[in-house]
């Protein structure tokens, strides 16, 4: 994903860490983003998994600073599941049992802690949710409900910290780039393992993703998994890299899993853009699901709800 205002490097990004090809100003640091959603994209979708209105109700997370809403940078994704027979629903509660009860699958989708939310992408990156939130969370998802939960590069990682470790999900806090490589993007193919074979990827040969970040998780199965020639870069402040950047390897690192937990089922991604279709600056370049290279992404996210749906 890439947060921005213009496509410019950053000073004093080193030569040799030209990681993007689109590198500017992180949103909510300077100006409107030059991302929008794009209002045409409507993929092929089959025949819909639920009659229209339907389906399980999916709440969107809005209550804690998300820089991805349901009528904003995530709306393509609302538009995508509701044509799919979801019942796609804003949630502006704080978690707990009461604001959780009638929600059958939760998405949390690049939330942020008010420090950060106010511009300020520098360390530290603390959680956007209570301890009493990631209790209610865990317990709600235990007792037969589902999460989608997505957290992108830095400061994203840092903002679930604790809501992840419920579920025994460790997050960098950083980026995932590939070493060397210029374009952002991330390629997850079956024919060298980068994608997994499963139920949720059937019929899906290559993935991509748009930076984001790596996290390890405890008896999870793996659906994106990163090659040997990736490392997750971990600045102090979002987009600004130096010859003293930590670098992090995580090769066989996940960037999306899904797990059992007791009655209740979570999918874990460390990207946003991969789920998104949005228009970049002024030659409203496509970036993310309506990106030529990621036509398959639509078909990821619609058999990862069904999963968290029950549907098998």
């Amino acid at each position: 994903m890439q947060t921005n205002t213009e496509y410019r490097f950053a000073a004093g990004i080193v030569r040799g860490m030209l990681l993007l090809g689109w590198v500017a100003a992180a949103a909510g640091c300077g100006g409107q983003s030059a991302q929008r959603p794009d209002p045409d994209f409507n993929p092929p979708i089959g025949e819909a998994t639920f009659r229209e209105g339907r389906g399980p109700i999916v709440a969107i997370d809005e209550a804690h600073h998300n820089f991805h809403t349901a009528a904003g940078r995530y709306s393509p994704f609302a538009r995508l599941l509701r044509r799919d027979g979801y019942r796609v629903l804003e949630s502006k509660e704080a978690l707990s049992a009461g604001s959780l009860k009638e929600i059958q699958i939760l998405v949390i989708s690049n939330a942020l802690a008010e420090r950060n939310a106010k511009g300020d992408w520098t360390l530290p990156t603390p959680s956007a949710f209570t301890a009493a939130e990631a209790t209610a969370l865990r317990e709600w998802v235990e007792a037969g409900a589902s999460l989608l939960l997505i957290a992108d590069h830095m400061p994203f990682p840092g903002a679930v910290s604790n809501l992840a470790q419920e579920f025994g999900i460790t997050f960098s806090n950083g980026f995932a780039v590939r070493k060397g490589v210029k374009d952002g993007r991330l390629f997850f193919r079956r024919e060298d393992g980068g994608l997994r074979d499963s139920k949720i990827t059937l019929g899906i040969s290559t993935v991509v993703s748009f930076t984001g970040s790596a996290f390890r998780a405890i008896d999870a199965d793996p659906l994106l998994v990163l090659g040997a020639n990736v490392e997750s870069l971990e600045p102090d402040q979002a987009w600004r890299f130096e010859e003293k950047t930590p670098r992090v390897p995580v090769a066989g690192w996940c960037q999306g899993a899904v797990m059992l937990r007791d009655k209740g089922r979570v999918a874990v991604f460390g990207e946003a853009a991969l789920f998104s279709a949005q228009l970049d600056g002024v030659l409203r370049s496509p970036m993310g699901m309506n990106q030529p290279a990621a036509a398959e992404n639509p078909r990821l996210l619609l058999n990862v709800m069904r999963w968290l749906a029950g549907v098998e």
